[in-house]
């Protein structure tokens, strides 16, 4: 793959892409981490998905991953390799078991978006934030004894941009999460009990 990609570094907090500028590609995650958001007409920020190594994200001329309309943002250092639709294209039709696993991808995607949505319309904002981390703590947790880290800088308006509510909102919730002993907070990181994983 190397040979036909262009590995481009992204510094920390960097937009990659802007709804009104989409890339043209594939690009897949090398290392780090990029949060895919939305922005509602109220301002609000609406985060749809979290990217690392291994993920993929962009829209060629033989499909879509339907990340054209949200902004990239990077959360960390990232490095990302670039696919041109020409270089894709010649690369998938030698290699039909990689165009398999793009489509899987595919709808693994569309399934993620569906809940998030259903999550965002229907449940009240407690559900929704044991929600976020609970797939936080399934995606980026490193157990340590009773408790799964989340390996992701993670502030109270981070977690509230990824919900869509306020700051204070969110912060009322994971105090009330604190004194249950379902979470640990910490400056910029949060520790779950394996009970709220059951919740």
């Amino acid at each position: 793959m190397h040979n036909f990609t262009t590995m481009t570094t992204y510094p920390k907090k960097t937009v990659v892409q802007r709804p009104d500028n989409p890339l043209d590609g594939l690009y897949f995650v090398k290392t780090g981490k990029l949060r895919l958001y939305a922005l509602h007409e109220s301002g609000k920020e609406y985060t749809i998905g979290i990217l690392q190594k291994g993920n993929s994200f962009g829209s060629t001329n033989l499909f879509d991953l339907g990340t054209n309309n949200a902004y990239i943002e990077t959360l960390e250092e990232s490095l990302v390799c670039h696919f041109e639709n020409q270089q894709l294209e010649e690369f998938l039709l030698d290699r039909p078991q990689l165009m398999l696993a793009i489509i899987k991808t595919l709808g693994k995607k569309i399934e993620e978006q569906q809940e998030m949505l259903e999550e965002l319309a229907f449940y009240d904002l407690r559900h929704r934030v044991v929600f976020w981390l609970k797939k936080l703590g399934t995606e980026f947790g490193l157990e340590e004894g009773e408790y799964l880290v989340i390996d992701l800088p993670l502030s109270h308006q981070d977690l509230a941009n990824m919900v869509g509510a306020t700051r204070e909102g969110v912060s009322t919730i994971l105090s009330s999460l604190s004194k249950e002993g379902l979470i640990l907070p910490g400056r910029r990181q949060i520790r779950l009990h394996r009970n709220l994983l059951k919740q």
